[in-house]
């Protein structure tokens, strides 16, 4: 075995990476980067390099590992083309809230002025998504900067830090007056509880709401506060939305105050804030998630709506409304302060029986959607066509068959199907912690099988989650954007169960294009397509033409095999096919331990079972929100209603 050289300078990242027991560095290969990956060849730094094919792909990686460990996910770019491909995926993580440190080797310090090849202001390139970015100006500052990065990158809220090295930096001897090695990198603490002042006075109003609502944010799934949640919404007789594409399971979809996510529409949010006197936003990160908004049909929240907020840094408190109360504090450690102060109240008779009404509301409600979605289900499984929310039902199933509580990581960018796999993927309280979903607030596609390699790579993670079985469900658009994936998976054998969603559209803009229609009444050109129905799909015979992907059909399962030999897989194109396709693919990738392709062919307009759904008897897709009217005039009369 090769023993390690002398030290030089690029051994302070070892340093660090050992301290914080962070065991991989994602990449693409490039010259100036080669003195960092070096140091992963021995073996005594104990950190492997994982060989990407696109910065883009690298980051995502890092993401999924952060995500997994709680530390921050590490990658190396290369100069201003590296960052500039990384850049959809580092928005991603400044919107999510993932905490990375990206190492950009800089061309040569004494060239850089003249501009040579591929340089820039790479700093600033990468600014507005970083909580910090900053060039070395000289080798001496290393550990200083290496120590700040991966500090600041961990410190509430969580995020990604830049830093560019001019390459020849790291190949330096130590210099002298520097420490032998890294001293250690500071930890900030983040559960800690706000003022206990503040706390009482949120408490008292939240406790006195007629109409209370709860908006959960990825802070909560951060910090693990779902049981301090669920206490909150029985204790105040409280529905819980998740805020518009969660990153976390932020709150379990068996408890029956869940109520999925917030709409991305600008009347159906005012809509449902509306019917509420109090608003309690915790965690809550991103609040305008609309495609379309305008200022004189009046604020995303009502103004009247008492709003009150929790969350672990300053933006996200007050950052677009005004709050009457509000707590900077730990989520999690704020929230049993807030239940302790709610349990001390006195209540009158009055208000204790319209809590519990609303909580036996929900409860009902909650049966029904159950019984909802079995009785769609059912004609589902009927169809010819594969419904896309019989794969998260089948899915299910094999999870729980295989016992798998707390061993499966389910990642999700099947953003048509979000409603059904948010509802029937086990992301219960005995199933799941919230890192067992994995999602992202930003929107730039094509993130989740990127982040599927740093997930797998990860023994065991935080929450108590092993991600023995990881599935990425994600639409065959998305899946376009980064399928060299494929090639990282295969070289490192990844055992990721890769569903392809495959309606052959955009469908998602298909969806967007719709809702701009309705604002503005443009109308795009559309043009005829010849029906294409050897699959059983039942096709829409003219369309946004550009928004198709059915011509020339695209095949995943070969595109897998070419990027990587071995990888097995297969099309899927009828109902009946689907469950026995799903359970060979999990026991496949459990037992052989490779990645797995399913091309899943799904019927296009997954809204109506057989077609349209009020002509040939179908249903439409069930509601994951279930605020009904009824619900205050059961209580009284006077007090208002749920939105319908």
């Amino acid at each position: 075995m090769q023993s390690l050289p002398p030290r030089v300078m690029r051994d302070y990242l070892f340093d660090a990476l050992n301290q914080l027991n962070i065991k991989q560095i994602f990449g693409v290969p490039g010259t100036n980067e080669i003195p960092i990956i070096d140091g992963t060849s021995y073996p005594e730094n104990k950190v492997e390099y994982i060989e990407c094919l696109h910065e883009n792909i690298a980051m995502g990686a890092a993401m999924g590992a952060a995500r997994m460990t709680g530390e921050p996910g590490v990658l190396l770019v290369h100069i201003t083309p590296g960052i500039a491909h990384g850049i959809g995926n580092l928005f991603n993580a400044s919107r999510s809230q993932v905490p990375l440190v990206i190492l950009c080797c800089q061309q040569q310090n004494e060239l850089v002025t003249q501009e040579p090849l591929l340089s820039s202001n790479i700093a600033e390139l990468a600014k507005q998504y970083c909580k910090w970015s900053h060039e070395l100006r000289t080798a001496y500052e290393f550990p200083l900067v290496l120590q700040r990065a991966f500090k600041e990158a961990k410190a509430p809220a969580c995020g990604p830090v830049f830093i560019s090295i001019p390459w020849e930096f790291m190949m330096a001897k130590p210099l002298p007056g520097l420490p032998e090695r890294l001293p250690g990198i500071t930890r900030i603490p983040d559960n800690f509880a706000g003022d206990a002042d503040e706390i009482a006075r949120l408490a008292a109003r939240f406790a006195q709401a007629r109409k209370p609502l709860i908006v959960a944010g990825d802070g909560v799934g951060y910090a693990d506060a779902t049981a301090e949640l669920q206490r909150l919404a029985e204790a105040v007789g409280a529905p819980v939305v998740l805020q518009t594409f969660s990153s976390l399971a932020n709150f379990p979809n068996d408890d029956y105050h869940w109520q999925g996510e917030l709409p991305g529409n600008q009347a159906m949010l005012q809509a449902l804030f509306g019917e509420h006197d109090v608003a309690f936003l915790v965690g809550y990160s991103n609040q305008a998630q609309v495609t379309v908004f305008n200022y004189a049909d009046g604020p995303l929240i009502p103004d009247s709506v008492d709003i009150l907020y929790l969350a672990n840094n300053t933006w996200d408190i007050g950052k677009n409304y005004y709050g009457s109360h509000a707590v900077l504090g730990g989520v999690k450690a704020s929230l049993e302060k807030i239940n302790q102060t709610v349990a001390q109240q006195t209540l009158t008779k009055q208000q204790l029986l319209e809590r519990d009404e609303r909580n036996q509301h929900l409860s009902r409600l909650s049966l029904q959607r159950r019984r909802d979605w079995q009785a769609y289900l059912s004609q589902a499984r009927l169809q010819d066509c594969i419904n896309p929310a019989l794969i998260p039902h089948y899915l299910a199933q094999t999870i729980v068959a295989r016992n798998l509580a707390k061993e499966f990581v389910y990642v999700h960018e099947a953003v048509s199907d979000s409603a059904s796999f948010q509802y029937l993927m086990p992301l219960t309280q005995e199933m799941s912690r919230p890192i067992s979903y994995y999602c992202v607030s930003g929107g730039s596609l094509g993130w989740s099988m990127p982040a599927s390699l740093g997930i797998k790579l990860q023994p065991r993670a935080v929450q108590g989650v092993t991600p023995k079985l990881v599935i990425n469900a994600v639409g065959d658009g998305s899946s376009l954007f980064y399928p060299q994936v494929w090639w990282t998976a295969a070289k490192s054998q990844l055992a990721v169960l890769y569903i392809i969603t495959n309606n052959r559209e955009y469908h998602t803009l298909q969806n967007g294009l719709e809702e701009v229609i309705d604002s503005y009444g443009w109308q795009p050109k559309r043009k005829p397509l010849a029906l294409d129905t050897d699959d059983g799909a039942d096709y829409r015979n003219y369309e946004v033409d550009y928004l198709s992907l059915q011509h020339p059909r695209l095949d995943f399962c070969q595109i897998a095999t070419a990027m990587g030999a071995g990888i097995q897989g297969r099309v899927v194109a009828r109902v009946e096919e689907l469950e026995p396709a799903l359970t060979l693919a999990v026991d496949y990738v459990l037992g052989q331990n490779k990645p797995y392709v399913l091309d899943i062919r799904t019927q296009r307009d997954p809204q109506a079972v057989g077609g349209n759904a009020l002509a040939n008897g179908g249903c439409r897709l069930p509601s994951s929100n279930y605020f009904h009217k009824t619900l205050l005039d059961e209580i009284s009369p006077d007090a208002g209603s749920y939105l319908a």
